[in-house]
């Protein structure tokens, strides 16, 4: 088992009494054995801590951390990642659920991948509340094939345009994380700050198969993004504006701007209205950029 690289899972709960413990349970189904759990409360208030609490009564090998204040996702992960030894990282949120070979499928893409592969991520189930299945988060037809190729390699220009990638399935090397000092704390959700900031370093591979369990909730983070007046929408211009610092290319400058002029609609329909001078003004930025990309090339 020591010859093996080491994943460590960690296990991120907010007020998600009734599924966390499934979340829990799926890590000690894994085919793959050298693994180490971490599991971080964000100071939830509904229970969650007390059924975590029983679980380590049997399973005393599982660190837990547990915050008497909520401090945001972003912030309590890396509270976990802190404590991390694995060679590998799998972010849980605590109402999903790793299917038995999740990590095994990972481990064996990535020793059979270039060394600039840094993510992994694959095909998901979505469940409900119940845990009934309802679809896959890939649109496949009634064969169960896929009906359309999902991107995988140099991602970084297509994740600027649109968001394609199931956030729950990913494996991650710890170097990247390492390489990005974790997730951006600044920020209210981690997603696409991290498909844009490890795209640009490092290439994703994806696995077909479904091997997790994505919980669909009314409350969910992605659900909640697109509220009236979300406090999300602040967060997605941050991460353009890094975009923008990290781009090279006039089709990266393109990218942005098809990314910009989405957001000010969203902004429309959710009332964030004070967000859209802000990006008309990273547009212009952006087009300028590109206007001098263009006279370079002259």
């Amino acid at each position: 088992m020591d010859s093996l690289p080491l994943v460590s899972i960690i296990c991120l709960c907010h007020n998600q009494k009734d599924f966390v413990e499934s979340a829990i349970k799926s890590v000690f189904t894994q085919t793959y054995q050298n693994i180490e759990l971490i599991v971080v409360d964000d100071g939830s208030t509904d229970g969650s801590q007390e059924v975590i609490r029983e679980l380590l009564k049997a399973n005393t090998d599982i660190s837990f951390i547990s915050l008497d204040d909520t401090i945001g996702n972003c912030a309590a992960f890396n509270r976990g990642l802190a404590l991390a030894n694995g060679d590998f990282i799998i972010d849980l949120a605590g109402d999903d659920i790793l299917l038995p070979k999740r990590v095994e499928e990972g481990i064996n893409d990535f020793i059979n991948a270039p060394s600039e592969a840094g993510v992994h991520f694959s095909d998901a189930f979505l469940i409900n509340a119940a845990g009934e299945m309802m679809d896959t988060f890939y649109p496949r037809n009634e064969n169960g094939q896929l009906t359309e190729e999902v991107p995988q390699g140099d991602l970084y220009r297509k994740l600027i345009s649109r968001y394609f990638i199931c956030a729950p399935t990913m494996m991650t090397k710890r170097e990247v994380f390492k390489k990005l000092a974790g997730y951006d704390e600044q920020l209210s959700y981690e997603d696409f700050d991290f498909w844009i900031r490890s795209s640009r370093y490092y290439h994703y591979l994806f696995n077909p198969a479904p091997l997790v369990k994505k919980r669909e909730l009314p409350n969910s983070l992605g659900k909640v993004q697109f509220t009236i007046r979300s406090r999300h929408l602040d967060s997605t211009l941050k991460v353009c504006r890094k975009i923008y610092d990290l781009n090279n290319t006039a089709e990266e400058y393109r990218a942005l701007i098809k990314r910009c002029r989405y957001e000010i609609k969203q902004c429309v329909k959710t009332l964030n209205l004070g967000l859209i001078a802000k990006y008309r003004k990273l547009i212009k930025q952006s087009q300028r950029r590109l206007s001098s990309l263009s006279s370079m090339d002259k």
